[in-house]
């Protein structure tokens, strides 16, 4: 008896699994026909971002770097810098290249005298570009980021303007010391960052930022190396900015 309701409950299991393999199974014709598309939380996106200029011989050799190696960025330029280096600011614009608002003086007592203050910083220098280039750009980034100066009446006043920030998630010591070798920036800029599907990746090129281009060709062909797409920053780029100063 016990083994005949053994039987039974054998036979019951595998008429059960038989029906669950049935009624789930994809038909391989139909597995085939359908096509891999991988969702926006797989793609790996880089922003390569220069704070600081135009420079002459810098900037240049970097837009050099980046046009042979086919690579759109985005350079938040410093409003005294344009005058006399407006060819440089149209070569980034012809190239495909995102120009953001880092200030006019980035003096710091000027720029953060008053949220006033900053925000004509930044009014001034979107008007200088819109000499040269005919376009007023609405990204910003704030000189040393926005930690400890963002504040929600500044953030409203800014999202009054259209103005949309961006801070990094990784970043190179370029900016502290010109003095830091290639290979130690290289370092840095492919550490890993925090979120490693949308890296924020910022680095100078300021007159003295000779060793930044030393190393940027290395820094874009590992990115490319690990399957990231380089996109410039836009104004359809999500905001990306530290936490608000209460």
């Amino acid at each position: 008896m016990k083994i005949k309701n053994k039987a039974i409950l054998i036979t019951v299991s595998c008429l059960f699994i038989i029906f669950i393999l049935f009624n789930y199974t994809i038909p391989i014709s139909s597995y085939n026909n359908v096509k891999a598309s991988p969702s926006s939380m797989d793609e790996k996106i880089i922003y390569l971002t220069f704070d600081d200029g135009p420079s002459t011989n810098v900037t240049n050799k970097m837009l050099d770097i980046l046009k042979q190696q086919n690579v759109k960025a985005t350079f938040f330029v410093v409003g005294y810098k344009i005058n006399g280096r407006e060819d440089i600011l149209k070569r980034m614009y012809s190239e495909g290249h995102s120009i953001g608002l880092h200030t006019y003086t980035h003096v710091y007592r000027k720029v953060y005298a008053s949220d006033k203050d900053f925000i004509n910083e930044m009014n001034e220098t979107s008007m200088e570009i819109k000499k040269v280039l005919g376009i007023e750009p609405k990204i910003i980034r704030f000189p040393s980021g926005s930690k400890k100066h963002l504040t929600k009446n500044l953030l409203e006043e800014l999202h009054e303007k259209n103005y949309k920030i961006y801070d990094w998630n990784l970043c190179t010591s370029d900016g502290i010391n010109y003095n830091t070798k290639a290979n130690k920036l290289y370092r840095e800029a492919t550490q890993k960052c925090i979120n490693p599907n949308k890296i924020f990746l910022l680095m100078h090129c300021d007159a003295n930022n000779k060793s930044t281009c030393d190393c940027l060709e290395s820094v874009i062909l590992y990115y490319k190396n690990l399957g990231y797409h380089f996109k410039p920053i836009t104004p359809d780029t999500p905001e990306y900015y530290f936490r608000v100063k209460n």
